[in-house]
Formats: structure tokens, C-alpha cells, sequence
């Protein structure tokens, strides 16, 4: 579904990723982890059209989107729930997940999906996001992020900031949504926790793809139980 092919991309002319391939199949949940600093979001930043390739091409479902538009790539089914949230705080959470249907696909039966994921967002449904807990806001960002209908989601760190018990929650959520049919791409610096919902994974250091393979052979590595896992 998704084909990165020896991308090069960063910030003004410095290159935060040095030719990297990955490929996410239809249905799967691929986890990319990696340390602080690593390029992990600047690859989902990238895909999603918020920043330009220097080089490479990228491929969903069939079509070159290389540098395309970010709200024509979601239009063609492929979400970013970006690091950090960003929920708009002014707002309440329903009002949060009516921006994220902007695409105007099935509004109601998105809305009931999110419910049943997050039935917490349902009970704080008229309650500002702003005032919502880091988990609450967490869960709201990634049900907005479904509102448009995806076969494509990309979670970019949503463990970031949050206590363990809701990580937990918030990382079985994204085998929920792959369980559901999508097909979901993760970023996370919990590799522990992410190697456990994970179908496949690459290792991702300084803008280069140091491993990848099924979460189960990633998560039995000695280089990456050392740099990344506990004990």
C-alpha cells in the first residue's frame, strides 16, 4: 500500500533522511523505531506532504505522491496524526472530529466508529479540548484522525508525554484500528511496546535504515535489545 523508495528529505538544504526504503502492506501495522533525533517524523512528514522530498518517490496504493498536496493525500485515504497532538484547544472534541471530516465521507458512521473506540471521547464530547487530560486529547487526535475515513494511518509518537497504563491503551488501539481493516504505519519511541502490536518493523537511525523484518525477529536482536528494550 505504501512504498518509500530512497528518500531524502530534512529541513532547508540539511538532509534529515539519507536514502530510505520502506514498504507497509495492505492490512499491516509496520512500527519504525528509533531514538530522538533519529528522522522518525520527518519520514511521516514527509509522506504526508508536510515536507518536500529532496529526492526518492513515494508510492500509495498505486500512485506517485511524491511532494503531492497534504490535504489531496488525504483525500486519497492517507491520515497523519502528527507528535504532539494537536488538538485545537477552543473547540470541543466534537467539534475536533467534525474538522477531521472534511472530506465529507459517511459522517455518522465515522462518528459511531470513534465512540466505540473511544467511548470516553463520547462521554467529554461537548467538553473543550483544552481541558482534556494528555490521554483524553491523545485519543481525540486519533479519533479525528479516522474521521476522514483512511486505509492509511500514520501515528507519529502517541505514547509521547503520557503515563504507562494510558500508553498501554493508547498502543492497543493502533492493533484495534489495523484489526478493524486499516492499515496503520507507527512511529514510537516505546519500541518495547510497539515491537508487541506490531506486525513488521525498521529500525531507523540517524536517517538511515539500520534494520527491518518482523517485530518478532526486531524485538530478538541483540543490537536492538540493547539500544532500545529494558534489560
Amino acid at each position: 500500500m505504501l512504498k518509500v523508495t530512497d528518500l531524502m528529505s530534512g529541513y532547508g538544504k540539511v538532509p534529515a533522511l539519507h536514502g530510505v526504503d520502506i514498504e507497509v502492506g495492505r492490512g499491516e501495522l509496520v512500527a519504525i523505531i528509533g531514538s530522538n533525533g533519529s528522522g522518525k517524523s520527518t519520514l511521516l512528514r514527509t509522506v504526508s506532504g508536510l515536507n518536500k522530498a529532496m529526492s526518492g518517490s513515494i508510492e500509495f496504493d498505486g500512485e506517485d505522491i511524491t511532494n503531492g498536496r497534504p490535504n489531496k493525500i488525504v483525500r486519497r485515504g492517507l491520515v497523519h496524526c502528527p507528535e504532539g497532538r494537536h488538538v485545537f484547544p477552543q473547540l470541543s472534541a466534537y467539534d475536533n472530529l467534525r474538522l477531521g471530516a472534511h472530506t465529507g465521507s459517511e459522517f455518522d458512521a465515522r462518528l459511531d466508529e470513534v465512540f466505540t473506540l473511544f467511548p470516553r471521547i463520547k462521554e467529554r464530547s461537548r467538553q473543550l479540548a483544552g481541558s482534556m487530560s494528555g490521554g483524553e486529547q491523545q485519543m481525540l487526535a486519533i479519533g479525528r484522525s479516522l474521521m476522514s475515513d483512511p486505509t492509511l494511518v500514520m501515528l507519529d509518537e502517541p505514547s509521547l508525554g503520557l503515563a504507562p497504563i494510558v500508553v498501554e491503551q493508547v498502543l492497543a488501539t493502533a492493533a484495534t484500528i489495523r484489526d478493524s481493516g486499516r492499515t496503520v504505519l507507527l512511529v514510537e519511541q516505546n519500541a518495547e511496546l510497539a515491537l508487541e502490536v506490531a506486525d513488521r518493523a525498521y529500525v531507523l537511525e540517524r536517517g538511515h535504515i539500520l534494520a527491518h523484518g518482523s517485530a518478532a525477529e526486531i524485538a530478538q536482536s541483540p543490537s536492538v535489545q540493547k539500544a532500545y528494550l529494558a534489560g
